[in-house]
Order: C-alpha cells, then structure tokens, then sequence
C-alpha cells in the first residue's frame, strides 16, 4: 500500500504542483489589484508600499516562467515533441507578460504621493491587460499542460524543486 501512495504522489505531483502555483500567483495580482483599488480611492498604501508589492508579485511571476522556459519546456519538448508548439506560444505568452510587468513597475515608479484620475485610470488599465493575459495563458497551459506533467517523472524536480513550482512562504 505504501509503494501505491508514492506512486500516486509522484504522478499528480508536478502539474498539482503547477496549478497550486498559478492559484497563489494569482491570489498575488488579486491582493495588488486590491491595494491599487484602494490607493485610487485615497486610502489604502502609500505609492512605496504599492512599488514594494508590485515588485514581489513580478519578481514572483518572472521566476516561475523563466524556470519554465529555462527547466520545464525543454524536458517537456524532449519527452513530449507534439508540444514544441505549444511551448513556443507559451513563450510568447512569456515574453508579452514580461512586456506588461515592466510597463506596470513603471508606471508605479511615477505613481505621485496623492492619486490624480489620470493616473489611476492608466494604472488600473495595465492591471486589467495583465490579468486578462495572466488568466488566458494560466488557463491555455494548465489545459495543455497539467496531465503532460502528472505523467511524468524528473528525480531532480523531486529532489529540488525547480522554480517554475516554488511558492515563496511569506
């Protein structure tokens, strides 16, 4: 019986792993969009504490898919080639939300002490565009992806768990 509950653990491990990831990333954006809702608002976070939040949740974003395109896809690409397609557009998809993370740091970098309308409203415009990006590409790999991953066995994603699955504690 034992041997059965390891063997199951390790299937549904990797892309259980991955969906675990991808709900706390985007618990992450929901808490961001929350403190900017309430920045917009005049109460909430100083422009600080926001550039402060927004940088955990990208830096946090820009691991897990640089680990995918650096760890996850090649060994994926090799087992499974009928994906290489779908690795590419996954790429892409990482390469358009790097784009946006950088044009929302921005923007929070240029945030002023008091919320100006303006402003607020180009803030809040970046966030939609990355969510509705976030989503889509979440949900395109999760569908492509997730029985990929439970079917597979990588000692050394057991044995350290590579970025792409890393969930930060705090």
């Amino acid at each position: 019986m034992g041997e059965y509950s390891e063997a199951a653990e390790r299937l549904t491990s990797f892309g259980t792993q991955l969906l675990e990831v991808h709900i706390w990333l985007r618990e992450m954006l929901e808490d961001l969009q929350d403190h900017i809702d309430d920045y917009v608002a005049g109460k909430g976070l100083p422009p600080r504490d926001l550039r402060a939040h927004c940088l955990s949740f990208c830096t946090a974003l820009s691991r897990h898919h640089t680990g995918e395109d650096k760890n996850a896809f090649p060994v994926i690409a090799e087992r499974f080639p009928e994906l290489r397609t779908v690795l590419s557009d996954l790429r892409t998809d990482h390469n358009q939300l790097d784009w946006l993370l950088n044009r929302l740091q921005n923007l929070l970098d240029g945030l002023p002490a008091e919320p100006d309308p303006s402003t607020a409203a180009t803030v809040r415009e970046e966030v939609e565009a990355l969510s509705a990006i976030m989503q889509t590409h979440f949900l395109y790999e999760e569908k492509k992806l997730f029985s990929v991953l439970n079917s597979m066995d990588v000692p050394e994603w057991r044995e350290n768990r590579p970025s792409f699955l890393e969930i930060d504690d705090d």
